[in-house]
């Protein structure tokens, strides 16, 4: 394929999404990440594109929201490692609130194997996921539909989530970044995402890389309050997006990697039960130890005092041999 050619699909594959990651571009125009990289910044210097962290977005994209059947095609096997990483810190019995999004609905359909668990949510897309669990009620918000992303927004879910409180929020944006913290495009969406995490001890947020760095209108959850980023690996050449997770890192956001091609699942979506790699970035000043396991240990320490004995009596052990040969000549 000609230049010309991968350029025009690349543009026209964004005016269809909204947004493409360059990780599908690369897959479709059957090319490396590196030429399409180099395809998305020369259609942005003519100005029919914007470039994102590890994707381009039509311009204006600043203010411009994808809908959910556009969502629905971006980065699904990163939106389903997440998925399978973030079920795994949901223990049984516990309460929580999950957002609107198509990385939320891809947890809860995880989620429906955890049995006692309660769901509060304002997604008709995670309670659809969540409708035939066993054990696993669902408690929808009321408010209106917004019918790009199916979720139930306006002061009717605003007021339904006073005096809630729940072990953890489980929320997806439009854009994350270190400086703003998790974004979204709509007022009405952020403002409802805004009442979730007010309810919640812990705040998990689902992205996936080519939303690191990106900046949406309205501020949902700043830096400070997240407690967990739940990712997938960038790309090697996306190094803004390593650089703003290590940015994250210094703020005190715990950060879990999913591994890639790390999810076994069956046809309906429900994982067969392989482990899910993972890989928990350390916070600035943790160090990661190895103790030696218990006979090893002891055994260091029975030498170490050894040693420590034989330096503080020097001689000891010429003292004994004269004592046995004394002995014996007796």
């Amino acid at each position: 394929m000609f230049a010309a050619e991968r350029r025009q699909l690349i543009l026209e594959m964004v005016r269809a999404n909204g947004a493409v990651s360059l990780r599908e571009l690369a897959r479709v125009v059957q090319t490396s990440e590196v030429t399409v990289r180099r395809d998305v910044r020369a259609l942005e210097a003519e100005g029919l594109l914007d470039r994102r962290h590890g994707g381009a977005v039509l311009p204006g994209g600043f203010t411009r929201e994808s809908g959910f059947p556009q969502k629905s095609h971006l980065a699904t096997a990163e939106k389903t490692a997440i998925a399978e990483l973030a079920a795994g810190l949901v223990e049984e019995g516990e309460a929580i609130v999950v957002g609107a999004g198509t990385t939320t609905q891809e947890l809860a359909r995880r989620l429906a194997r955890v049995p006692g668990l309660t769901v509060v949510t304002n997604s008709l897309l995670v309670a659809q996921a969540l409708a035939h669990a066993n054990r696993v009620e669902v408690v929808m918000t009321g408010g209106t539909l917004r019918g790009s992303n199916y979720a139930l927004v306006g002061s009717g879910a605003e007021q339904s989530l006073q005096g809630l409180r729940v072990t953890r929020a489980f929320l997806s944006g439009s854009g994350l970044t270190a400086e703003r913290g998790l974004s979204t495009s709509n007022m009405l969406s952020a403002s409802v995402d805004r009442a979730l995490v007010q309810a919640a001890a812990e705040v998990v947020v689902l992205a996936d890389h080519t939303k690191l760095g990106t900046d949406t209108m309205f501020q949902t959850v700043p830096t400070d309050v997240i407690t967990r980023l739940v990712t997938d690996e960038p790309p090697p050449h996306d190094d803004r997006a390593a650089t703003e997770l290590q940015a994250l890192a210094d703020q005190g956001v715990q950060i879990a990697v999913a591994g890639p091609g790390a999810v076994g699942s069956g046809g309906d979506g429900v994982p067969t039960g392989r482990q899910q790699p993972r890989r928990d970035m350390p916070l600035p000043g943790q160090r990661r130890t190895h103790p030696a396991g218990p006979i090893q240990g002891a055994g260091a320490q029975l030498r170490s005092a050894a040693t420590s004995l034989a330096e503080q009596q020097p001689g000891s052990g010429e003292r004994e041999r004269a004592r046995v040969a004394d002995l014996r000549r007796r």
